[in-house]
């Protein structure tokens, strides 16, 4: 039997690693992209048994996209990558009227032309094979909007909105389309927020965990989320606009 492969980018840390060791945990060959942090995705690497290999590269940078991927498929004949997780992504929190200009462009680079340079090249082989799930890392600052997120909430907006309009395109070829919106989730990413303050203002009273996103985007991986596409789900404790 051939293996499964899913791409998670952004592997290395957080979300990331925890979407990956689950899906490892579900039989698939991770690759694990990382821009820059090698030692941390080689721990990811580690955490899922060794079920996987690394793949660096820049997701905002389309030729290094295209070459790795390129590479991969020329050492792989007859499979292919059939769970996409487009996971990468960057903060660049500021009032937009004090944002510096590069803030703005760094972080929609990497989530929405990332999302584009990743996920393109990927789509030609699952239209083959008629099988195909591409899950998009979201926000509630996508849904809700979030002060001194406008650039972040732009980007994550932007992913939501896509997520809906490639779902149309390809349901018929057995590929779905779902973002997940995570509110505040105990990563490095949110180190550094008043997390006392935050947590009155949550249902659930508590920040959430990488795992239990993990868990949600290994559902949708699924054979069995086959019915489900172009779709947003929120794990955020109750957290809503």
């Amino acid at each position: 039997m051939s293996n499964k492969y899913a791409l998670v980018t952004g592997g290395s840390r957080g979300i990331g690693r925890a979407v990956c060791v689950r899906l490892a945990q579900e039989g698939y060959q991770v690759l694990i992209n990382y821009a820059s942090n090698e030692a941390e995705a080689q721990h990811t690497l580690e955490l899922c048994g060794g079920n996987g290999e690394l793949m660096p590269f820049d997701v905002s940078n389309s030729q290094q996209v295209r070459q790795a991927l390129s590479d991969w498929q020329a050492g792989h004949d007859g499979e292919y990558i059939e769970v996409v997780v487009n996971n990468a992504g960057i903060r660049r929190d500021n009032l937009m009227a004090l944002m510096p200009e590069d803030d703005w462009h760094r972080v929609l680079d990497i989530t929405l032309a990332g999302f584009f340079n990743v996920t393109q090249p990927l789509l030609p082989a699952m239209q083959l094979h008629k099988f195909g799930r591409i899950i998009n890392m979201a926000s509630v600052s996508g849904l809700k909007g979030l002060p001194g997120q406008t650039n972040y909430s732009a980007a994550k907006g932007g992913i939501i909105a896509a997520t809906k309009a490639l779902a149309q395109e390809v349901a018929r070829r057995g590929i779905t389309v779902n973002a997940v919106a995570p509110g505040f989730i105990k990563t490095d990413m949110t180190e550094g927020l008043d997390e006392a303050t935050l947590k009155k203002q949550i249902p659930a009273q508590r920040f959430g965990t990488p795992d239990e996103v993990a868990h949600a985007v290994a559902f949708l991986a699924s054979r069995e989320a086959g019915y489900i596409t172009g779709n947003v789900i929120s794990i955020n404790g109750g957290l809503y606009t």
